[in-house]
Formats: C-alpha cells, structure tokens, sequence
C-alpha cells in the first residue's frame, strides 16, 4: 500500500494506537474504544497490506502470568508512512491516541514470529 494511499479513519486509528505503544489487540480496543469485531478484521487488513506486522509472545510468558498468548503488532515502514499521511488527513488522531508511556520492564523480549505459531 502507497504512503498516498488514503486510510478510513478507524484504521488510522489502529495504526496511531500501535504507534503510540499499544501493542496487542485488547489495548488497541480499549485504546479506540472500537470492538473487536471492528479491530481484528481491520488488523488483519492491515497486517495483509503489510503496514503492520505481528508475532506472538513466548508462551511461558504468558502462562507465568496466567493469561492466554497476546499477539503483538508493529508497524512497518510502509506502516509509518502511512500513518504520517493519515495524521495530515486526521489531524486530531495523534491528539486523541497519545503515546503511551511503557516501563521497559513490561516490554514483552521473547516474541516469536507468528507464522511460527500459526503453522505449529
């Protein structure tokens, strides 16, 4: 997908939610306030159109902490340029999905690619 290339205003909002540091799906919810029916379907658009990536967490992290495996998104470089486009068409975005402050310590460091996970 071209840089030029216009985004409707909840995906602009997806892709300003990971930029911001809202990784997994869930945050990006609660982030946008969109559904999930909403932000999964819109994720995988964005993930086929390559503006986004994904991988899944190690599972022994997700098992020490009681939970299911989240599925962490990025965006790419085709993703950034994108976005910095979508900011000139939706100015207020970055001003209503603020970047969020992470301490580095819950910074997930052991991810695995999610074709690994998918395939396995």
């Amino acid at each position: 997908m071209a840089a030029e290339t216009k985004l409707s205003h909840t995906a602009a909002m997806i892709l300003q939610a990971i930029h911001a540091g809202h990784g997994y799906g869930f945050s990006v919810m609660e982030m946008t306030g969109l559904p999930s029916g909403t932000v999964y379907p819109a994720m995988r658009r964005l993930e086929r159109d390559e503006l986004i990536r994904s991988q899944w967490e190690k599972p022994s992290i997700a098992e020490a902490e009681l939970r299911p495996a989240r599925k962490y998104y990025k965006l790419t470089r085709a993703g950034k340029a994108t976005l910095e486009a979508s900011q000139k068409r939706y100015p207020l975005i970055a001003k209503l999905i603020p970047a969020k402050l992470i301490p580095a310590k819950l910074i997930p460091a052991k991810l695995i690619p999610a074709a690994e996970v998918e395939q396995g």
